[in-house]
């Protein structure tokens, strides 16, 4: 899983409430069984004019120029601002994967559906609560000045604007641990991979009939 620590990019405004999961990765789309590949089908049935299917070449079908990522202003986003309840529905985790795969590593709104804003830190990225009116506040900024970046610094745990103010926010101690170390699950349990070789060792010394199969 990448590393967070601090990252400076440019936001994209999706001014939707109640955007879920089968709106970020449409259910056709979860056939596959890779964790790769995700990202030319975020947001695809607003992103396309055309109905889209798993290995379709995104550069074949038909763009939807009014969606905003198809804007060439917001070319390159790496932020997500958008609003509440960003990711409810169903628990695919196909969701964060598509989103990370894309391109974003933060995403900014007044509240997430719980087992999403679980997922994201899951797999390398930054769901950011804030404010309403915060929020509402970025969105003014957003449109009123094209290429508006921020900076998230996940150790200062804050949001500097481009005319330096900042914005703090809150996250879990031992999320923020994961994200600065890029760990998911597995990398936790293997940075214990020497008293975990110890204990099998241990084991089949005690009990050496553990080593054979039984046929049948």
């Amino acid at each position: 899983m990448q590393k967070f620590t601090v990252h400076q990019g440019l936001v994209a405004p999706m001014d939707r409430e109640n955007v879920d999961t089968d709106a970020i990765i449409p259910k056709q789309f979860l056939k596959s069984i890779r964790k790769t590949g995700f990202g030319s089908n975020l947001f695809d049935e607003w992103r396309y004019l055309d109905h889209g299917e798993p290995g379709m070449d995104p550069a074949s079908r038909r763009p939807n120029p009014d969606f905003v990522l198809n804007q060439p202003r917001y070319a390159g986003a790496s932020i997500l601002l958008t609003r509440k309840n960003f990711g409810c529905g169903s628990s695919r985790e196909h969701a964060p994967w598509a989103l990370d795969q894309y391109g974003f590593r933060a995403i900014l709104a007044p509240s997430f559906a719980d087992i999403f804003f679980n997922n994201c830190f899951k797999n390398g990225l930054l769901p950011i609560v804030l404010p309403e009116s915060t929020i509402s506040r970025l969105f003014d900024e957003v449109a009123a000045f094209p290429g508006y970046q921020l900076t998230v610094d996940l150790e200062r745990q804050a949001i500097v604007q481009p005319g330096g103010e900042e914005i703090a926010f809150d996250v879990q101690p031992f999320r923020k641990y994961c994200l600065q170390g890029g760990f998911d699950d597995i990398g936790l349990t293997l940075r214990q991979q020497d008293k975990i070789k110890a204990f099998e060792a241990e084991r089949l010394a005690a009990k050496p009939w553990l080593a054979h199969t039984l046929n049948g």
